[in-house]
């Protein structure tokens, strides 16, 4: 699949190509060339090749149908939160998670003319990370699939009054002006990404090192079952870094809960804890033990 705007196609037709040619070495992602999310995998691994895909299910995809040997996706921002249905796309997929990346975020505004600008289009989640300034200058902000593909598409309807909230490399590959740099609301502002591979890392691999385990579970529909599911945890001493709840089907009667840990399985405490979670859950889905990248707390 791709409807990306014309300006990006031909970028993306080439970077697509190289990842043909070898497939083990690309990385896929999300966006247009120029995103975030190209940006974190030259960073994460130099020698890749970043591979675009226009949906986060398409590059979920092309690991799937050996397109390419990883996908690099957004999980969360500091500022804005989880990245919208992430958490459903992850469990559903089938691959696991194999390590993570922290990306500093820094956007800026980019158009045909100098401005002013009635409306900017980029991803909602750059949308919201910079609402403070676009709302200072009434600009409408609008949502499009990603930051450098909001680029390339100012670029195609050639609209003056029109800018992007993109990396500031969007504007030298798509031919923008940048009219203001560093325009996000928040100067510490960061996104997690996770690596993600067809096979799992075997947890022992990551002996002597701090490890990250990611998992969902949903627990039993009975009173305290959530107290009781997370309380091997506490008396096991594992860190739980991280507990978020999202709505499965239509029905709000099921709730599933994506947590992160520090540590791995083969650890006795993070083995008897994760034990005793199953013992109080109706499922609980491992979705990848790896190496942390930033300590937390």
């Amino acid at each position: 699949m791709h409807s990306f705007p014309e300006p990006a196609v031909a970028l993306v037709d080439e970077m697509t190509r190289a990842a043909a040619g070898d497939p083990a070495r690309a990385i896929a992602f999300q966006g247009a060339p120029g995103c975030n999310g190209h940006r974190a995998a030259l960073e994460y691994d130099p020698a890749c090749l970043p591979l675009p895909c226009f949906s986060f299910e398409d590059a979920l995809d092309a690991v799937k149908d050996g397109k390419a040997g990883r996908a690099l996706i957004p999980i969360e921002n500091s500022q804005h939160g989880r990245v919208a249905d992430i958490h459903f796309l992850l469990p559903e997929s089938g691959l696991a998670i194999v390590g993570e990346y922290f990306l500093p975020i820094s956007y800026a505004v980019m158009g045909l003319a100098e401005g002013p600008f009635a409306a900017a289009y980029s991803h909602p989640q750059a949308l919201g990370q910079t609402r403070h300034y676009l709302r200072e200058r009434g600009i409408v902000p609008m949502s499009y699939a990603d930051t450098a593909g909001a680029a390339a598409f100012v670029r195609e309807q050639g609209d003056p009054a029109a800018c992007a909230i993109a990396p500031a490399i969007a504007a030298r590959l798509y031919g923008l002006k940048i009219v203001a740099e560093n325009v996000e609301d928040a100067k510490d502002n960061t996104t997690r990404f996770v690596m993600l591979a067809k096979a799992p890392r075997d947890p022992a691999s990551l002996a002597g090192e701090t490890a990250m385990t990611t998992f969902v579970f949903e627990v039993k529909n009975i009173p305290a079952a959530l107290y009781k599911a997370l309380g091997g945890f506490a008396t096991n001493g594992v860190n739980m870094t991280k507990l978020e709840s999202y709505q499965k089907g239509a029905s709000f009667a099921a709730t599933t809960f994506f947590a992160d840990i520090v540590g791995a399985p083969g650890d006795p405490a993070v083995d008897r804890a994760i034990e005793e979670l199953a013992f109080h859950s109706k499922d609980v889905r491992i979705l990848g033990s790896y190496r942390q990248a930033r300590p937390r707390g």
